[in-house]
């Protein structure tokens, strides 16, 4: 009899929790704006199915070596020229003062290209990542060579000097007449 009695209550608490949370979802109750942190809870459910989905998903292995002067090279330069020194700078480049008021913040790839696998890096410049301002660049057009020889650069990038970077994305010399 206490079983079914406590079996009822937990009923009872779990469909009052649907109800609240209902309400307080799609009731508007719960901000979206970009202004406001978001709740310890939401902010550690979104980084846990984030990190979660990308180690289940990322599963590709490097057609190429991530450590190629010209491989890096091309990453740098396609870094460079698909925008993501915006989000996430790059040596002697500082992020766009946009780059500040985005939730989550785009992370410092500094650190991502010591603690993540290439394959992750791979999967998420690929596929990008809901709910961030981190798109798919599969959606405009790299292919994944392209694709991988960033993830070479991004690796690289916690060695790479202001000097090299430069080297590396300035535009070539038109050829004399």
């Amino acid at each position: 009899m206490k079983t079914l009695k406590a079996l009822g209550i937990i009923g009872l608490l779990t469909i009052l929790g649907a109800i609240y949370s209902s309400v307080f979802f799609f009731g508007g109750y719960f901000s979206i704006a970009a202004t406001v942190e978001d709740p310890g809870i939401v902010k550690w459910a979104f980084v846990t199915v984030r990190q979660a989905s990308i180690a289940r998903h990322a599963i590709d292995k490097p057609p190429i070596a991530l450590d190629d002067v010209a491989t890096v090279t091309a990453g740098a330069r396609a870094f460079a020229a698909r925008g993501c020194v915006t989000c996430h700078g790059a040596p002697g480049v500082e992020w766009a003062k946009f780059g500040e008021a985005m939730r989550p913040d785009p992370p410092d790839l500094v650190e991502v290209a010591k603690a993540v696998e290439p394959a992750q890096i791979f999967w998420v410049i690929k596929n990008g990542i809901r709910f961030t301002g981190m798109p798919g660049f599969s959606l405009i057009g790299a292919d994944d060579r392209e694709i991988w020889s960033i993830v070479a650069f991004v690796k690289k990038l916690p060695s790479v000097s202001e000097a090299d970077f430069k080297a590396w994305t300035a535009p070539a010399p038109k050829p004399t007449p």
